[in-house]
């Protein structure tokens, strides 16, 4: 009998991922993964398990890279708000050199919504994850005196997930790359404005 032709997970794995941004999960056909990936039937059974298992994994590893990246970019900078603008514009830069066919985080989101507990746990736990990065990004800026001593940290802190959220919406209905730098400058105004008050935020 034949052995099954050996492989590279991690670069199978994100031929799934390109595949599952583009088509989200009920459109993306188990043959259509087969053909990204270049693996078998049964090696893509053997090694991932069904076409369910080899989304959860590669969700795993996407957003799990995608956060770790972007809290990169927060910690990169001695400026905690720099850290902060540099996070929202690199995506819009990636944008536009690489085109966004879709962001596996949202696609998720918007085809499951909460009725799938381990997508939702999945997307739960790195956005807790982002959100305590923000948080502390924002408590250094307020030592910094970059922002008011008085804002919600964790207002702030989820206002500029759905920011990057929103972003991310925008540039797969084809916002060029000033229109999301606008957002992201439009945000960051709205922490450093001296008429915001804490009931703003």
């Amino acid at each position: 009998m034949a052995r099954p032709k050996e492989f590279d997970r991690d670069e199978a794995l994100q031929k799934a991922i390109g595949v599952f941004c583009e088509k989200g999960y009920a459109a993306a056909s188990t043959d259509e993964l087969m053909r990204a990936m270049k693996i078998s039937r049964q090696s893509m059974y053997d090694t991932y398990g069904d076409k369910r298992e080899l989304y959860l994994e590669a969700f795993r590893r996407y957003v799990a890279d995608s956060v770790s990246e972007q809290i990169g970019y927060l910690e990169q900078t001695s400026s905690p708000l720099a850290g902060i603008e540099k996070m929202l514009l690199a995506f819009a830069i990636r944008a536009e050199r690489e085109g966004v066919v879709g962001c596996m985080g949202i696609n998720a989101i918007c085809e499951f919504g909460r009725s799938d507990a381990a997508v939702s746990s999945l997307g739960d736990l790195e956005s807790d994850r982002l959100n305590a990065a923000l948080r502390k990004a924002l408590r250094r800026a307020k030592v910094e005196k970059e922002i008011s001593e008085t804002m919600k940290e964790e207002a702030a802190a989820r206002f500029l997930s759905a920011t990057l959220a929103g972003m991310k919406v925008a540039a797969k209905a084809g916002a060029e790359r000033q229109a999301l730098e606008s957002i992201a400058h439009f945000a960051l105004r709205g922490l450093t404005s001296p008429e915001r008050t804490e009931d703003d935020l």
